[in-house]
């Protein structure tokens, strides 16, 4: 009797196991998408540091695919969010600077469809985590953008807590300070109190809503304000790191540390629920690392930084993961863009919706598409205007027009009466680079290479002359430097 009801036991398990995996098997796979703030290309040990450790995002690069040639729309946070959560380079939409404050009623157009609201039409729940950067207003709050749930600070940044914790350290912007409604912590709608970790509080939201919705297809967007200034870190993540005598670097470090620990936190709890295998995960970085912090990140080889079109500037970490679909442990060199996660998530739920410039990139991954998925990528911010096909890419930056008297100790300019103007009254300065030779852009080929010029600024004005014109008066809340381009003072508006 007891070896029949044992047998039988074992007969419910394993059907229960069957129709479980079967279930998982056939059901939309959950997307859940990890967005890193001013990540350098190489603060990863994956992508080459020597400097910070990141097991997590290491072995989720080794069961996915990790992209070498990786880029975002914009090198600063918020038109970045914009291209990625529309698939559409946000200068159609007019959002091609960084809000600054300007306008408090300000904020991404809400006309605009966005990869939640395409999500969710297809039966997904939809949560946002940490920073959103794309409006106050009502309107503009992510809850009004597509997302059921929301968690976290509306502004571009906050401080990571608000009491100095026991052993905590900081490299910059001091001790914490008292959040404002304008860059505190919201549930859903209202300002919550938040004094632990910000970054271990986010991923604290995260496993609660992957538990909540493990019956459900998901997406989540976590959007991590690490490691984007203020530097502050925790003495848990800072004694892994008491060995650099830097404490900008200590601290920056610590913090890709805290991020690295909720990737694989997030995996983890995706594994625990038995839906690892049929989530696609996506880890990106809004723009390239900040190189007005100490020198403390790191993008490599390449030249720039945020707030520069050199490579620096947009080609970031890019890492895509989906293990019943995606062969893993893959490394591809092909150039991709943020806006192609649009396309590339819709699709793998069932629909994909197109736009003008978004890419579903699964047939490429499967091998079922040959050849790269753009013949061209673009950049546009003011007079600044990029445009890069296989190998060559072009750079236009506008001359400086201002005296030294106008720019103060970190390069930033006095924004002069009426606000900025985004034309180029003293003409561009051209920089040509071969990527396929000189990832670094250490080589200004424009004189030995007139007629790809002349190509390249031709396809570059057709792509522009669909856009909204760039030409108007910019306001004075925007930020702009200056700096030095192969031997040339140009000005940079962001």
């Amino acid at each position: 009797m007891k070896t029949k009801t044992l047998a039988r036991t074992l007969v419910s398990v394993f059907t229960f196991l069957i129709a479980s995996t079967i279930a998982a098997q056939s059901r939309q796979p959950n997307i859940v998408f990890i967005f890193a703030d001013d990540l350098g290309y190489a603060d990863t040990s994956v992508y080459g540091s020597e400097v910070i450790r990141t097991p997590h995002i290491d072995a989720l690069a080794g069961e996915g695919i990790r992209f070498t040639q990786g880029y975002v729309s914009h090198p600063v946070c918020s038109p970045s969010r914009a291209g990625l959560l529309t698939g559409r380079y946000q200068q159609r939409h007019g959002w091609e600077f960084n809000p600054a404050r300007r306008d408090d009623a300000a904020g991404m157009d809400i006309n605009e469809q966005t990869i939640a609201d395409a999500l969710k039409a297809q039966g997904y729940a939809t949560g946002m985590i940490g920073k959103w950067h794309l409006g106050h207003a009502e309107e503009h709050h992510p809850m009004s953008r597509g997302f059921d749930e929301y968690f976290g600070v509306l502004a571009g940044g906050s401080q990571f807590f608000e009491t100095l914790p026991e052993g905590g350290e900081y490299a910059l912007n001091g001790a914490p300070t008292k959040r404002t409604p304008y860059n505190g912590i919201y549930r859903d709608r209202e300002l919550v109190q938040v004094d632990e970790y910000l970054t271990d509080v986010f991923t604290d939201e995260a496993i609660t809503f992957i538990d909540h919705h493990a019956d459900d297809p998901f997406f989540l967007y976590l959007s991590h304000t690490t490691p984007h200034t203020p530097l502050q870190a925790t003495k848990q993540y800072l004694d892994r790191y008491g060995h650099i005598r830097n404490m900008a670097t200590r601290v920056y470090a610590a913090m890709v540390s805290s991020l690295d620990d909720s990737v694989g936190r997030v995996v983890q709890k995706l594994k625990d629920i038995g839906q690892y295998e049929n989530t696609i995960i996506a880890f990106l970085s809004d723009n390239g690392c900040a190189g007005y912090i100490d020198n403390a990140c790191s993008n490599g080889e390449l030249a720039g930084f945020k707030r520069y079109h050199q490579e620096g500037g947009i080609r970031i970490p890019f890492i895509l993961s989906w293990p019943t679909e995606l062969e893993g442990n893959r490394v591809l060199d092909t150039p991709v863009i943020s806006l192609d996660l649009f396309g590339t998530f819709t699709a793998a739920a069932g629909q994909m919706v197109e736009t003008e410039d978004t890419v579903n990139l699964l047939p490429y991954l499967k091998g079922e598409e040959e050849g790269n998925p753009h013949e061209f990528l673009y950049w546009r911010s003011g007079a600044t205007m990029v445009i890069r096909d296989e190998r060559w890419k072009l750079i236009k930056f506008k001359f400086s027009d201002f005296d030294d008297d106008a720019i103060d100790t970190t390069g930033r300019l006095t924004p002069p009466a009426g606000g900025w103007h985004a034309d180029a009254p003293l003409g561009h300065k051209l920089v040509l680079y071969d990527l396929a030779n000189d990832s670094g852009e250490t080589t200004n080929l424009a004189e030995q290479h007139p007629d790809i010029i002349a190509r390249l600024e031709a396809e570059y004005a057709q792509w522009n002359a669909q856009l909204p014109p760039a030409s108007e008066a910019i306001l004075p809340g925007l930020r702009s430097i200056q700096t030095e381009i192969d031997g040339s003072n140009v000005q940079l508006i962001f």
